[in-house]
Formats: C-alpha cells, structure tokens, sequence
C-alpha cells in the first residue's frame, strides 16, 4: 500500500510530448526543505561572490577564480553528488541540479564550475583507480586543486577519435610520455590536474584518458579571447 501511494514522477523530458497531469510532473513545490536551503546557499554564493566579480573574472583574472572556487568548495558546492569517501556530501541527483541551476547566473564562471565538478572530476570517480580517487578528489571538492578536461583540439572537438595527441608505455612499462596539444579548455589556464584524452601508440582503438598533473612539460599556452 504505501508504494502506491508513493508519488511517482514522469521521467525525463516524455511530459513535453505526452499528455500529463500537473500533478504527475516535478516543479521546485516538491523540493524538500534541505534542498531548497542548498539552493538558497547556493543563490547567496552567486549574488554576493561571483557576480560582483564578473569583468574581473572577463579579464582573466584567474588568482580570483581560483579563490572563487575554494569559496564553493567551502561552502560544499563543489562535492554535492560525491561519497562521503571521498570528501563529498553524497546527496541525490535532484540536489545536485539544484546547485548547477542556482549556478547558472554566475555567467562564464558557470563553465568554471562545470568543468570543476563534472567534466574534470567524473572521469576520476568513475574509471579512475581507487589510488587516483584518494589522491585527487578531496583536494577537486574542496577547490585546493582546480582540474580541466582535455579532450578538444586544434583540427578536432567533438570528432575525438581526430585527436592527434598520442601516449606512448615507456620500455619498462612503468609511465606513459604523451605529445600533443589541446584547445578551448575549461579551466585550462590555471588548472593543476588535467584529464588529458589520447590515442595510446597513435591508435584510434586504443584511444584512453591520462591524469597529467601541471608541469613545465604539461602547460598552457597564449590565452584565446572568447565570447
């Protein structure tokens, strides 16, 4: 009796092109109270934090973006959606869209974030070795380590088997030496730890992700201007 009286919700995007009860379909009403408390931290952040710092931020000043993401990672924005193993909040999927949503009037600094919390950190958490997981993670959600992914080049984006970069087993098999250059990154100008994409022996087949921390062999070059 009680899981039928359980109220369900119509999944995904079906209510666009179906026809459903009002009732049937999830509106911010049915947000719980930690929930909509989350999204309010998560407007306040935004008012007073970021959008008083958006030409600065235009300008590229990334000593502020830095500081803005260890802002968040304070305040837990930055881990809603990863286990408390890790350093993370371990809430459901339905907070942490509420956090990504509250983020969207931060402007261009709602890239910075997104690169922060998914692109640059999901692929750790979900293929990445528990070595990795331990020693990237805590310091991703916090904000001590701003993190980027590397996947888009100067002749291919979202063909990513067109990606030239290559890594090649060292002889004794104990380190991979990767050549190639990546373009539009997100975060790539000031990020510590790059999720670097590439072809292992140049092969397409073969093609895998690399955690490459910044180095003076792994850096960023001149800074495109962008809209």
């Amino acid at each position: 009796m009680d899981a039928q009286m359980e109220k369900e919700y119509v999944k995904g995007g079906s209510f666009l092109i179906e026809e459903r009860t009002a009732s049937e379909i999830f509106t911010p009403e049915d947000l719980d109270e930690e929930q909509r408390m989350i999204g309010e931290t998560t407007r306040e952040y935004v008012n007073n934090e970021v959008r008083p710092n958006l030409e600065a931020l235009e300008k590229h000043d990334w000593q502020l973006a830095r500081d803005l993401v260890a802002k968040a990672g304070e305040l837990g924005l930055l881990g809603a959606n990863i286990p408390e193993e890790y350093g993370g909040l371990e809430l459901n999927q339905t907070t942490g869209v509420v956090v990504a949503e509250n983020m969207g009037g931060s402007s261009g600094f709602g890239v910075t974030y997104g690169a922060q919390t998914s692109i640059g950190l999901l692929p750790i958490l979900y293929f990445g070795s528990e070595e990795l997981k331990q020693k990237y993670i805590p310091p991703i959600i916090s904000g001590e380590m701003i993190t980027a992914y590397c996947l888009s080049e100067a002749g291919s984006g979202s063909d990513a088997l067109g990606a030239k970069c290559s890594a090649k087993l060292s002889e004794d098999g104990t380190y991979y030496t990767l050549n190639g250059e990546k373009m539009w990154i997100s975060n790539g100008g000031f990020a510590d730890v790059y999720i670097v994409f590439a072809k292992v022996d140049g092969v397409k087949e073969k093609f895998s992700a690399f955690v490459v921390e910044r180095s003076e062999n792994c850096r960023p070059g001149n800074e495109e201007h962008k809209m």
